[in-house]
């Protein structure tokens, strides 16, 4: 099986190589691995410092990690951070990051490479971020008896470690090189007892500490607030056109309600599609600044970078995506206590369905769903206030995740 998987690997760097002869995603990966060898020894240099290594597949798994990256950097600084990416869209847009002292791409998993690459870094732990589980990278750690910990990882039953097939107990043997997972849930930990193994502690997703985090830091907009007044806002963030489509449909319609839009695609055609659209007054975040936006029922946010901090402005969210691949980040909206409502495809998402099942969130299919949700979430009762108290109880719980795993991790190598 291990040639099997070799195999594998060796044809994946060969179809991503010839895929970056048209592709800039791919063209990326490739040459930003080039020559990695020598900058890895350049960057290290020969003062050997003792080096921890947390590895991320790409953006969403470095926020993840990044509440224990900062945590491990602040309470132990003698030691030096490397983090490195898989995707060139984690790496590109992570690659200045000041909380590590090097941050590359990893190299493909061969056996050479893996091999290499402790070899010169020699790290003293390893941390890989939720899905990362990489044969040759782990058995080199495992025969260096380097410690190697799983953070934020979730399992689910349909994944390869547990069936039984050829492939599936190969496979689950790489979990042997493990030290220790963190696990995100009772349904995980409960997965990995199934198959014999008990190195777990159920820790929580360390994303709640990152949006706490956030919320915290959260930018002010003095616009905005003018904007909101005394009224019920909406906030729509990362939608795409499905989603657009069924709120923009509820905005011509209604009353007394103020929304902001954040699509995410803000390319001028798109939000140009979305102006055409409405019917309602409505003004750009661009062009805002300095108008008298208390009359105007809509703010089109077209700019990137700044939707975290607008949900602090909100009374409810929708959360886009959910008539597509999956839903984006619905923590970012409920750490500010604002009941979430998405889209039918968020099953995959364990923080939605929990919301959900706790009465924080709400998941809609169709036009009649929405506007059912909205006009309970807006109208007289209890209802927003009780989603919005879910919302409260549900982040305050699980807050602390960095923090248990830092504390176990480094009490036990004392």
């Amino acid at each position: 099986m291990a040639l099997i998987y070799n195999l594998v690997i060796f044809f994946y760097g060969l179809a991503v190589r010839i895929a970056a002869l048209f592709n800039d995603k791919a063209k990326f990966f490739v040459t930003g691995r080039k020559h990695w060898q020598q900058k890895l020894k350049d960057a290290t240099g020969e003062e050997r410092n003792p080096y921890i290594w947390f590895h991320c597949a790409s953006l969403g798994e470095f926020e993840q990690g990044r509440p224990v990256i900062e945590a491990v950097k602040k309470q132990y600084p003698a030691y030096k951070i490397i983090l490195t990416f898989f995707s060139p869209s984690g790496y590109e847009i992570r690659k200045n990051y000041e909380g590590a002292d090097i941050v590359c791409y990893l190299p493909l998993d061969t056996k050479k490479n893996a091999n290499t690459f402790l070899d010169i870094v020699q790290p003293q732990k390893a941390f890989f971020v939720k899905y990362e589980f990489w044969y040759n990278y782990i058995s080199g750690l495992k025969k260096r008896h380097i410690p190697l910990y799983i953070i934020s990882v979730i399992f689910r039953k349909e994944q390869l470690f547990f069936q039984n097939t050829p492939g599936g107990k190969w496979y689950r043997k790489i979990l042997a090189g493990v030290t220790h997972f963190f696990v995100q849930n009772e349904k995980s930990a409960a997965l990995l007892n199934s198959i014999g193994i008990a190195n777990y502690s159920i820790a929580g997703d360390t994303r709640f500490d990152r949006v706490a985090e956030i919320a915290r830091g959260a930018r002010s907009f003095e616009m905005v607030e003018r904007f909101k007044g005394n009224d019920v806002t909406l906030i729509a963030g990362s939608t795409w056109k499905p989603d657009e489509e069924l709120l923009i449909d509820f905005i011509n319609k209604s009353s007394g309600i103020k929304f902001i839009i954040a699509p995410h695609e803000v390319k001028t055609a798109n939000i140009n599609r979305i102006c055409q659209a409405l019917e309602k007054n409505f003004v750009l975040f661009s062009k805002a600044q300095h108008e008298p936006v208390e009359n105007v029922d809509v703010l089109i946010i077209d700019s990137i970078g700044i939707l975290s901090s607008l949900y602090q402005y909100g009374d409810m969210a929708y959360i886009g995506g959910g008539f597509g691949v999956g839903i984006h980040n619905t923590l970012e909206a409920a750490t500010f206590k604002l009941p979430v409502i998405f889209g039918p495809n968020y099953l995959k998402f364990n923080e939605a369905v929990e919301l959900v099942e706790q009465g924080g969130a709400f998941s809609v299919d169709n036009q009649d769903a929405l506007n059912a949700v909205l006009n309970r979430l807006v109208g007289g009762g209890d209802v927003r206030k009780k989603a919005s108290e879910a919302c409260k109880k549900y982040v305050d719980k699980n807050v602390g995740a960095a923090k248990l795993i830092v504390e176990k991790i480094f009490s036990e190598s004392k």
